[in-house]
């Protein structure tokens, strides 16, 4: 019943930037905490950064400086603003609650930084 769609993500030279949108359906989307967590080869899945319906942001260290989230309640959706890209931010992106998630993912969307 929930619905998460990532879009946005592409190939990217280092130190370029790239903009990531969330669109979420099927619950109440100002009632949650979403975040924006990722997956790299090999890796487990990290927390990338999370936004409360009060805008209250939280970002990991890996990111602050380069990364910016932010919603739009109205229109249901998160964004992720990433600048200053480098090769260790290569991943599949995916968006969800946080800090608990909605027991299911999106597909993602890959993001690849190389030159």
């Amino acid at each position: 019943q929930v619905q998460l769609v990532e879009s946005g993500g592409g190939l990217v030279q280092p130190g370029g930037s790239l903009m990531l949108s969330c669109a979420v359906s099927g619950i109440r989307f100002t009632t949650a905490a979403i975040g924006w967590y990722r997956q790299a080869p090999g890796k487990q899945r990290e927390l990338v950064a999370s936004i409360t319906r009060n805008n209250y942001k939280i970002s990991a260290d890996t990111v602050k400086g380069r990364f910016t989230i932010s919603r739009d309640n109205y229109k249901n959706t998160v964004y992720l603003q990433m600048n200053s890209l480098n090769p260790e931010d290569t991943a599949v992106y995916y968006c969800n609650a946080h800090p608990r998630d909605y027991g299911s993912w999106g597909q993602g969307t890959q993001v690849t930084v190389s030159s």
